[in-house]
């Protein structure tokens, strides 16, 4: 099977995130990127079904030169290939505009797959759009937070999350499939394959190249503000008889916490 990973660059979960209020963007320096942690359950399953069924694994980033670090990530994992769709623009939080260089990238560069492999979201815009948009553009089916694909390499049965449940759906390949946590463990890199993966070339394609005009690259979505969440009030303890005690709690939860 040949498959594509498409994989972001994001901010470090566990970093404080700053807000420059004046750009409306966040405060990049002294912030560490690591790999979206959904999409390395994408590349994970990747491997797993490479190493089951044979084929390829080549693992592609939009954004600036930064991004290679991340792609480098997955070639020390296992993947075979990267590729650099390169794109200076910073952080447009528009779903479809990415979803347009990709669609582009696969026909005219990265042709072939049999899967297309994403994380159900980034964790820098959460907006859960883009696997989906690109399967539209490319009339691909899909199924979208998958936490169990089999595929014998011509169809693939993928177990979702839906409410309250699990949802079965059959695909036919080629297909976009997106990972959600639980589909697998991913694996750390070794240093073998750490040394490997500097060793490797990252190619690079240009958005000139994919024949992609201002109209095209336009974003559609204009950030109007941004904020971190406000900080969360101290809690109450409530102590004394345990009658006065919910009366007082149930009071608070409808005329403060205006939740009853």
């Amino acid at each position: 099977m040949n498959i594509l990973v498409f994989v972001k660059r994001v901010p470090d979960t566990e970093s404080r995130i700053r807000i420059q209020h004046e750009t409306r963007t966040i405060a990049q320096d002294g912030l560490n990127f690591v790999i979206s942690p959904y999409d390395e359950y994408a590349v994970e399953e990747a491997l797993r079904l490479k190493e089951a069924k044979g084929g390829t694994v080549r693992v592609v980033a939009v954004g600036r030169d930064e991004a290679a670090a991340v792609l480098r990530k997955c070639l020390a994992m296992g993947a075979d290939e990267a590729v650099l769709v390169k794109d200076d623009a910073p952080e447009t939080y528009d779903g479809l505009r990415t979803a347009r260089i990709i669609a582009r990238a696969v026909e005219r560069k990265l042709g072939g797959a049999d899967l297309l492999l994403f994380g159900k979201q980034s964790v820098g815009a959460d907006n859960s759009q883009v696997p989906a948009m690109v399967a539209e553009l490319l009339g691909l089916p899909q199924a979208t937070v998958v936490t169990k694909l089999e595929t014998d390499g011509v169809s693939a049965t993928a177990l979702r999350e839906i409410e309250g449940g699990f949802e079965k759906v059959a695909l036919t390949l080629p297909a976009v499939v997106t990972a959600q946590k639980g589909l697998n463990e991913p694996r750390y890199e070794t240093l073998k394959g750490i040394m490997a993966a500097k060793k490797k070339p990252v190619p690079v394609i240009t958005l000139e190249e994919l024949g992609l005009g201002p109209d095209d690259l336009r974003s559609a979505v204009e950030i109007v503000g941004l904020d971190v969440p406000a900080a969360r009030q101290a809690g109450r303890v409530l102590q004394g008889d345990p009658a006065e005690t919910a009366r007082e709690l149930a009071r608070l939860l409808r005329h403060e916490a205006k939740v009853i």
